[in-house]
């Protein structure tokens, strides 16, 4: 079990790393061209194809069980540790109270990022049953 926290950790802090950098050039660049809802649909699909790989690498360098406890704990901790980090950003850099901080989740945009991040938690799940369907083809 410390193992499948220890991947979910890496996980978290790899895919936290190039959010960061991806949400730096879409705030940067992206929006005030194109919008918050636009430039959040075109980041979306790419972060969570570099999710999906970084979990891929993760789950092997960590020998993470193919067994639904292990890809649950994998993803359980990353998303914890993401939902702790945005709130912890949004309070100390953009200075949101927590309720200000939970109602970003009940625009579009933010019901958008939210199942984003659930799709990125069930990553490590997810790839027991693709790489089931790899193996047998």
């Amino acid at each position: 079990m410390l193992q499948d926290i220890k991947a979910g950790s890496v996980y978290f802090i790899v895919v936290f790393s190039v959010g960061f950098l991806l949400g730096t050039i879409r705030v940067l660049v992206l929006v005030p061209k194109l919008g918050e809802m636009l430039s959040g649909l075109i980041e979306l699909p790419i972060i969570l194809t570099a999710s999906w790989i970084i979990c891929s690498w993760v789950v092997t360098r960590f020998s993470v069980a193919r067994v639904w406890q292990s890809r649950l704990t994998m993803g359980v901790t990353a998303f914890g540790l993401l939902m702790l980090a945005e709130l912890l950003l949004s309070i100390i850099i953009f200075e949101n109270g927590i309720g200000q901080h939970f109602n970003t989740y009940l625009s579009l945009n933010g019901a958008l990022a939210i199942a984003g991040q659930l799709v990125f938690a069930a990553f490590p799940l997810i790839q027991i049953y693709t790489s089931d369907v790899k193996e047998r083809a």
